[in-house]
């Protein structure tokens, strides 16, 4: 689930350039019974299975190295969000991150391993390795020479000054089925664009997350 996404376009190219290491690793290779089990019954009663401390111990403590950050993707978690991208970007050189799965990871791998815990949405996911796989890829395209040009991120949306969104992009033709790509941008008078994406991105959030113009 996680190898596929993470050997595409961005990310892919990251790797193969040396920008970022990428591993997936199976919680089951850390299991000790004869028939790999990483979850269990939940103590206490109630639906679904829990994820077994031990293999996950093993693989953490394994996988370790000075530096090393532990992030578990959880609904329960914090969350996500560009400038929490932008600190793991910045400040990050090496990340363990745990997909939880089932009906969540036992609290004890929490209590002692995790250092973060994070959420991209306010839904629950068949699986934390979604999850993992959107984290990352936040991330990796945020490092020195992933984009090619490093001022890439600077012009998307909750890069811009407020956390604003992105304003509308055209390409050729200039007209296709009636609609026209507005006057301005083909103008060429460069602070008008500017002034005109501005409107934009102001009047886009305004429509689509006014959550974001109380956080200027």
């Amino acid at each position: 689930m996680c190898r596929a996404p993470l050997d595409e376009s961005i990310v892919r190219r990251a790797q193969e350039a040396g920008l970022v290491e990428i591993g997936v690793h199976d919680i089951r290779e850390f299991t000790t019974d004869k028939h790999r089990r990483a979850d269990d019954i939940p103590y206490g009663g109630g639906q679904g299975m829990v994820m077994k401390p031990e293999p996950i111990f093993a693989a953490v403590r394994e996988l370790q190295r000075d530096g090393s950050q532990v992030v578990l993707m959880t609904p329960q978690g914090r969350q996500f969000k560009q400038s929490i991208a932008q600190e793991y970007a910045a400040g990050s050189s090496h990340l363990i991150i745990l997909c939880g799965h089932y009906e969540g990871i036992d609290h004890r791998v929490t209590e002692a391993l995790v250092d973060d815990e994070i959420s991209i949405g306010d839904y629950v996911l068949s699986n934390g390795a979604i999850a993992a796989v959107v984290f990352t890829d936040a991330i990796v395209r945020l490092l020195p020479g992933v984009l090619g040009d490093e001022r890439s991120p600077e012009d998307e949306s909750f890069n811009l000054p407020g956390g604003l969104l992105e304003a509308p992009q055209y390409t050729r033709p200039p007209e296709f089925e009636g609609m026209r790509v507005p006057d301005v941008l083909l103008g060429g008078h460069h602070q008008k664009i500017e002034d005109w994406k501005k409107a934009q991105s102001r009047l886009r959030t305004e429509k689509n997350r006014p959550d974001l113009l109380g956080e200027e």
